[in-house]
């Protein structure tokens, strides 16, 4: 009788077959015409919403979370695979560009005949999230950019849901094979050892990460430790500060600070996105609101590492001289934890950012009280690397200097709206300098999110048919070309 349970991790036997054959179906896979491998993520999104029934159960069990927001999220992850299929029809994702030879070229000396084209890295190891079970896990946003791109997928599975991994993985593995897609496309793996051994592997080319800093970290460096380093693009941890002005404050305060709760509390303070920090103006009607608000009932926290996690930084925001309580559930420590507000001022964040502005993954929120409103802008520029950054403002209001600052530090700028929320669309930036992510020029959610698993090759002087088809002037993909540098 097998001993093989949803938590065993991989042998190193079972690996190395993983590795091999994700060697192996590298080049095929890349091959395909990329509408060809647009019909193969709609049959995965096809297989994954038919299996609902049986993914969601699983995962309301592993994770806590209630069916209407797994049934929501299993939506949004088969919409991402089906709209990385719509760009991979389009073909614009190749930035495809031909330079004719020009004998006349003005440098001075002849231009060759030049053309350039996106192609896939090869094999990738991917990190499963945990706080998003199916949309930041096993087929969700890397893995859908990965293969969209032309690269086989190594899945590490994430330990808080194992059951839902192992279920996903062979839904998704039914469906590849029924496609005709060669076994190497997409493994899953499990255990720390399995995942960290997979990075290091000289086969695989590049990494993707959603997770802790100190995890990310770990692997970023790793990843660049290796004798042939690779591209690592980890999203690692964010504040998410946001930047109430006086006006605003004083037309709608009491408004601001419901909606502020409803963000902070969203899947009980989960999300990367959750607005760590508040910052108002002394004495505005935001602080009354939210000292008498009444927060919303405890909710359990995905797992046991995340309710500890919590708690430990709860504690040492808490216990810290300069920060108070200034609104609290029955028993913010406990299993489940109630939502906590804490308060401080502008002058003790500026004397303590290292121990203020860290994340506290959880339903915990620290408000800000400044005096002067030109003190945003230094105050903005105490933060690190950020996801996102808020200002909740008035038309006409003087914010130039405020947007510069917070545009350097976040991936994301948001004016009167809350960044709980990540929509899959064609101009999402989802990262942001580090330790928000540790490649700021790259999105993981978003179209734009599978140009991180390419590279450009160059082409010079080739006869058109040994040139990739996309490169060749027939153009038989029909995709958009720039041809002497227009479109």
């Amino acid at each position: 009788m097998s001993t093989t349970t949803a938590t065993t991790p991989t042998t190193a036997t079972e690996l190395e077959a993983i590795l091999a054959s994700a060697h192996q179906a590298a080049a095929p896979w890349a091959a395909l015409r990329p509408a060809a491998r647009a019909d193969i993520l709609d049959a995965v999104a096809d297989a994954l919403d038919a299996a609902g029934e049986t993914l969601i159960p699983i995962a309301m069990a592993e994770t806590n979370l209630p069916q209407a927001r797994l049934s929501g999220e299993l939506k949004r992850t088969t919409f991402q695979l089906r709209l990385f299929g719509e760009v991979l029809r389009d073909g614009a994702y190749l930035d495809a560009r031909i330079d004719h030879a020009d004998a006349q070229w003005p440098m001075g000396a002849p231009r060759p005949d030049l053309r350039r084209v996106l192609e896939p890295l090869g094999p990738v190891v991917i990190f499963a999230a945990s706080n998003f079970p199916f949309a930041f896990s096993v087929a969700g946003g890397d893995t859908a950019s990965a293969w969209a791109a032309g690269n086989p997928v190594i899945l590490k599975a994430h330990s808080g849901h194992p059951e839902l991994s192992r279920a996903t993985a062979s839904t998704i593995t039914v469906a590849l094979a029924a496609a005709g897609v060669p076994a190497g496309v997409f493994a899953l793996v499990l255990g720390t050892e399995a995942g960290a051994t997979a990075l290091k592997d000289p086969r695989v080319k590049a990494g993707g990460f959603t997770g802790s800093i100190p995890g990310g970290r770990a692997l970023f460096d790793m990843a660049n430790a290796r004798p042939e380093p690779i591209p690592f693009f980890g999203e690692l941890g964010s504040n998410n500060p946001v930047f109430v002005t006086a006006a605003a404050a004083t037309q709608r305060g009491a408004q601001i600070a419901s909606e502020f709760v409803g963000s902070f509390t969203m899947g009980a303070g989960q999300f990367c996105t959750k607005p760590g920090t508040i910052f108002v103006p002394r004495g505005s009607e935001i602080i009354e609101s939210l000292r008498a608000t009444e927060l919303p009932a405890p909710a359990v926290l995905l797992n046991k590492r995340i309710q500890s996690g919590y708690v430990e930084v709860l504690e040492a925001l808490s216990s810290h001289n300069k920060v108070s309580v200034l609104a609290q559930g029955s028993d913010p420590l406990a299993d489940p934890p109630s939502p906590t507000l804490l308060l401080t001022t502008a002058a003790d964040l500026l004397a303590h950012p290292e121990s203020l502005q860290t994340e506290c993954f959880g339903p915990t929120a620290l408000v800000v009280e400044y005096t002067n409103e030109s003190d945003l802008v230094a105050l903005a520029e105490s933060f690190e690397g950020q996801l996102t950054a808020t200002i909740i403002g008035t038309e006409g209001c003087e914010a130039g200097d405020l947007i510069e600052v917070l545009a350097r530090k976040a991936g994301r700028v948001l004016w009167n709206q809350w960044p709980t929320g990540v929509s899959v669309t064609y101009a999402q930036q989802h990262g942001g300098p580090y330790p928000a992510t540790t490649s700021v020029g790259s999105t993981s959610v978003g179209t734009a999110a599978i140009s991180r698993f390419l590279r450009p090759v160059a082409y010079q002087g080739f006869p058109q048919g040994l040139l990739p088809e996309a490169l060749q002037d027939a153009n038989p993909l029909n995709v958009p070309q720039m041809i002497n540098g227009k479109r």
